[in-house]
């Protein structure tokens, strides 16, 4: 149960942007597709139908170019979303184990501090950034409870405030490995 309600509040984050880009590539793709296929059809159409295909009308060769100059795009847009989305599959998977760790690590602090389940939440919240009024009523208590907790944190801690909390924290990330 610790830090359950801290952990959760930006573990959905970025999906809905991320989903609608998805969407959006994925669309102009189809677009291209439909695009390409009607010119396809129309030269092949016209090949068929005419019955001098040496002596065929300018405008069919330069058809048939851009036909293959459409699908020679839409292979390269392909491999690039490909590439593109292997890329953040492994991104989000070294976060995912670097976010791990980070985690790991509050929570062997905590420990070694010898914190209060309130006080991992409050301590977790305070890393995040909230304000004091927000952290009360997220935890749904008052100001002056968050405020004692934070002290008793601080002191555990053997840090002023909250700079040097985030400070410790930030520091153990420069000199440690997260992996």
């Amino acid at each position: 149960m610790t830090s359950r309600l801290a952990d959760g509040i930006d573990a959905q984050e970025g999906q809905p942007a991320r989903l609608k880009k998805t969407t959006i590539l994925w669309t102009l793709l189809l677009l291209q597709l439909a695009g390409t296929s009607f010119f396809a059809l129309d030269v092949m159409t016209d090949l068929v139908t005419d019955s001098d295909l040496l002596g065929g009308a300018v405008e069919d060769y330069v058809e048939g170019l851009v036909v293959l100059a459409m699908l020679a795009g839409i292979s390269v847009t392909l491999a690039e979303l490909r590439t593109l989305f292997r890329r953040q599959a492994e991104v989000e998977d070294r976060l995912r184990a670097a976010s791990g760790a980070f985690s790991e690590l509050l929570q062997d602090h905590f420990h070694t501090w010898e914190l209060t389940d309130a006080e991992r939440d409050v301590a977790l919240l305070l890393i995040k950034g909230f304000s004091l009024n927000e952290i009360a009523a997220l935890r749904e208590t008052k100001e002056g409870t968050i405020k004692a907790q934070c002290n008793a944190i601080y002191r555990k801690a053997n840090v002023a405030g909250r700079p040097q909390l985030v400070s410790f924290f930030i520091e153990e990330l420069m000199t440690s490995e997260l992996t």
